[in-house]
């Protein structure tokens, strides 16, 4: 029994040297305006997966590189092992499959997608199904689990979709509904969240090959769960006033 220890410990040891020497390349960007989760590397305020990510691998004894790519870059990237990992949701892909080449974390915290409208058009677009054989604003590079449902109109990011509707150039759009409403907000454009879209949680989606850091990486979003950083992170760049109505049933009038 004694002997059974020490040789458990010793293994301990040299798994926790191996975490240690560990370099995970990652991208967490979006496209550049995926506000409030990334807002800027050199920022103060880097946005909620600025913030979090690191916090997390800190934790774990793995060291981290940063790379900024566009999203379509990112998901090649992923592919071809140039980068080890990203945050994505289960939900943007198709019967929340990920992929043979992945596995993922617990998960992180809710994300919800919406479809995006001008405020005068948020009535006939209640229903997800309108969206069948429409030409609907995307952003190049992100992935939507029902691509095949509707014509693509690729944006640059959520700003220019915002934009775009304002300009009439689509009638609607895909997106997240803090970064929708962030920018209609920026840009003092009035729309409204229609059809839910997507909704479900992120996660860090991590190349196969490196399966067996998983317990640490669960054990790290586990602890600060519970200590309560991952909420204070999020309330940090989601407003939790009373004045504020929640994300769900609010629309942008300017």
């Amino acid at each position: 029994m004694k002997l059974n220890t020490v040789l458990l410990f010793s293994l301990l040891l040299i798994s926790q040297q191996v975490w240690a020497e560990t370099t995970l390349s990652y991208n967490v960007s979006g496209s550049s305006s995926w506000y409030p989760y990334y807002i800027s590397e050199t920022a103060d305020r880097p946005g909620i997966l600025g913030e979090l990510v690191p916090q997390i691998f800190a934790k774990t004894g793995i060291k981290l590189k940063k790379k900024k790519l566009p999203p379509k870059r990112t998901n090649s990237a992923l592919e071809t092992g140039q980068l080890d990992f990203d945050v994505v949701s289960p939900s943007w892909f198709e019967h929340q499959d990920l992929g043979e080449l992945f596995v993922q974390s617990d998960p992180l915290f809710p994300i919800k997608e919406h479809i995006i409208v001008l405020n005068e058009n948020v009535t006939e677009w209640q229903s997800i199904t309108k969206i069948k054989n429409q030409q609907i604003g995307t952003v190049h590079g992100y992935l939507y689990h029902d691509d095949d449902q509707f014509m693509r109109i690729d944006f640059k990011s959520e700003r220019e979709l915002v934009m775009a509707l304002k300009k009439q150039r689509v009638a609607a759009a895909i997106s997240g509904d803090l970064t929708a409403l962030y920018w209609a907000k920026e840009l003092n454009i009035g729309i409204g969240l229609a059809a839910l879209h997507s909704d479900g949680e992120l996660v860090v989606r991590i190349r196969k090959e490196h399966e067996q850091l998983l317990p640490q990486i669960n054990q790290a979003i586990a602890m600060l769960k519970h200590n309560g950083a991952i909420d204070a992170i999020v309330d940090k760049y989601v407003s939790r006033s009373p004045t504020h109505k929640p994300v769900s049933d609010v629309s942008v009038n300017n």
